[in-house]
């Protein structure tokens, strides 16, 4: 890993630069800045599938909210009785607890998985990672809560499940217009190309260094509802606290190569040099078959 990044060298990449509109988008200028920038935006890109969608995670927020108080502690924060994952909350905030990851997926629910079936997000998908695709994981749906919902550092998301090859391509979709006061993502611009960069703890887990990456040096990505960032698996982003009154909630899709897979984890980093040679050794994927959303996997008679 790069333990001496050298922000500075980056350009500085207008939002412009990076901005596509989901009507007669162009898949192969959409990929070029794609492949320029490790992060692009395509407007109103999941629109048709938006009401359905903000009913079903509403419902869930509320759901979660309910059973706070019945949270149990796991090592990554506590986790209510319908699956959410909560953190701690800032010392302003009503209670001692937050929500982070709410239970909304694909398992339990149709709108989520139909949106991971979208044709031209495939397309997109498959004009950067090929023919053969599957999904990563089973969706994930974040929010962050009204008056200081929790804050993400800048990160990569490498280092939370590092690929051994290209790994996956994350699609995240606001659910509400998203602007600087309600924590829209940031990113930076061509950090991808950097590979993985070292990571810290911090509260709200792996971060890169404060002082190394600041804010100023990510572009902020506002936008409206049904709006959706694709992202590099190594394109450094995050987002900043949301102190409006009403929740910040997104949704994310991640697609790979049917042929990639994890070779280090979040839990795998706690011994680097242990980490390291289980990378080394990692050469299968049999256990680690994501659902085929396009393309057909192919027998591997060498696979274990």
């Amino acid at each position: 890993m790069d333990t001496a990044p050298e922000p500075a060298d980056l350009p500085v990449v207008d939002i412009a630069d990076m901005d596509f509109a989901a009507a007669g988008l162009d898949i192969e200028k959409a990929v070029a800045a794609y492949r320029e920038h490790g992060c692009i935006v395509v407007r109103g890109f999941m629109k048709p599938h938006l009401e359905e969608m903000s009913r079903q995670i509403n419902l869930v927020i509320g759901e979660t909210i309910d059973q706070i108080e019945a949270a149990k502690p796991i090592p990554a924060g506590w986790l209510t009785p319908n699956g959410a994952l909560l953190l701690p909350a800032p010392e302003h905030f009503e209670r001692d607890k937050q929500i982070m990851c709410l239970p909304i997926n694909y398992h339990n629910s149709a709108a989520f998985m139909r949106t991971a079936m979208d044709p031209t997000t495939l397309d997109l998908a498959e004009a950067i990672l090929g023919p053969d695709i599957e999904l990563f994981g089973d969706g994930q749906s974040l929010v962050k809560e009204a008056f200081g919902g929790h804050p993400k550092h800048l990160h990569q998301d490498g280092a939370y499940f590092e690929h051994r090859y290209e790994g996956p391509l994350a699609q995240l979709t606001y659910v509400v217009d998203t602007n600087l006061e309600n924590g829209c993502l940031h990113a930076v611009p061509g950090s991808f190309k950097m590979g993985l960069l070292d990571h810290q703890d911090t509260f709200s887990h792996l971060g890169l260094n404060e002082k190394t990456w600041p804010w100023e040096r990510a572009t902020p990505i506002e936008g409206k509802a049904g709006d959706s960032i694709f992202f590099h698996i190594n394109c450094i982003h995050g987002s900043k606290p949301n102190r409006s009154s009403e929740p910040r909630p997104v949704f994310i899709n991640r697609y790979r190569n049917a042929n990639d897979y994890v070779i280090i984890t979040t839990d795998d980093r706690k011994n680097p040099a242990e980490a390291r040679k289980r990378a080394a050794a990692a050469a299968s994927k049999e256990n680690q078959k994501g659902l085929m959303v396009r393309g057909f996997r192919r027998h591997d008679a060498n696979r274990k």
